[in-house]
């Protein structure tokens, strides 16, 4: 195993590279968002969901408006995964209360993409990522981000989110060879707009496999392993030792499987993990990331500490990124995310 490299000053991105911080340093899905009554007033300006995410200035905004709040180890680039398919040609709108919209493919129409074009729609995300960084206090890490191709996929397929991601799932099965086509665009896409984030200015990325449940385990490793090995390889031929965290929510019991495979740093963890299985289960050098649920934020209070500290403890033994299990929801109050810090950071 190569050693870890020398620490940088920055503890979230040492806690990834494998360096074990005295407390956990922190960072929140969706940190950026819609409980900060400075993130609506924003997007109140912006017009479209993707508008305020193709421009530089209010991007570059929102996402550093948490940080000033409270003590939070990261910056995360505020844009959404569905940028991709936008960027191939594939429209995407936010339809108010419905979420993303898409006109979902066909076998035909996977061969019509744009992909020759992509990295120049995303021109403008990669400026707000260099606005961030010019920022950012030296400290913080700032992190970038894409979806997973079999996520993202998804989407393409279904035309919107999905509870059983059914229409993808049958369109892998009945279309192998389309599918395979859309995972290849999907996987060298996504890595030169990783590159070209990390390039930009991001000290690590992510990978957000959002919907790796509902898959049986040959499923879980052609649509998501192994997609998610290629792409890491992919980043690393173009970005040597590239600092990235995957996050395959609803992996359960392929979770080691998934972080030995695809090689990432960092293994993040949904908050249906248990943590004694997942203590026992990974690497005690694998830096984890995770796991508390969302709503016990919002709930707040005693219970809130308790799991907090429990989670605190189950990784004190490893490199650990304290986060939430999936991303913070719009009816969190404020005082409890200040309330979660300061158990965090004593």
């Amino acid at each position: 195993m190569r050693a870890s490299p020398q620490p940088t000053g920055k503890p979230l991105l040492d806690a990834a590279l494998g360096h074990k911080q005295k407390t956990p340093p922190v960072w929140i899905m969706r940190q950026a968002g819609r409980y900060l009554p400075e993130y609506r007033e924003v997007r109140a300006k912006a017009g479209s969901f993707l508008d305020l995410c193709y421009t530089p200035t209010l991007a570059c905004e929102v996402t550093l408006q948490p940080l000033r709040r409270f003590d939070l180890d990261a910056a995360i680039l505020f844009s959404d995964i569905l940028v991709i398919p936008d960027a191939l040609g594939q429209p995407v709108r936010f339809a108010q209360g419905e979420g993303p919209v898409l006109e979902p493919l066909d076998a035909k129409s996977v061969a019509s993409l744009s992909p020759e074009k992509a990295l120049d729609h995303l021109t403008p995300v990669l400026e707000t990522l260099e606005r961030i960084k010019a920022a950012l206090a030296q400290e913080k890490t700032l992190i970038g981000f894409c979806g997973a191709p079999w996520t993202v996929a998804t989407y393409m397929l279904g035309g919107k989110g999905s509870s059983d991601q059914a229409a993808a799932r049958l369109f892998a099965l009945n279309e192998p060879v389309a599918f395979a086509a859309l995972i290849d665009i999907l996987v060298e896409v996504s890595a030169r707009y990783l590159v070209a984030q990390l390039r930009a200015g991001a000290d690590m990325v992510q990978i957000f496999e959002s919907w790796a449940l509902n898959l049986d385990e040959t499923a879980f490793r052609n649509y998501v392993i192994e997609p998610n090995r290629r792409l890491v390889a992919r980043v690393r031929e173009l970005v040597p030792d590239a600092p990235i965290t995957g996050f395959p929510r609803g992996a359960a019991g392929m979770l080691a499987e998934y972080a030995e495979k695809t090689g990432v740093n960092v293994l993040g963890l949904d908050y249906a993990t248990p943590l004694a299985f997942a203590s026992q289960t990974l690497p005690q050098t694998l830096t984890v990331q995770g796991n508390l649920d969302p709503l016990r934020l919002v709930a707040g209070g005693a219970q809130m500490e308790s799991r907090a500290r429990e989670i605190v403890a189950a990784f004190a033994d490893r490199p650990h990124i304290f986060n939430l299990g999936h991303g913070i929801v719009p009816q969190t109050p404020i005082a409890h995310v200040s309330d979660l810090l300061k158990v965090i950071k004593g």
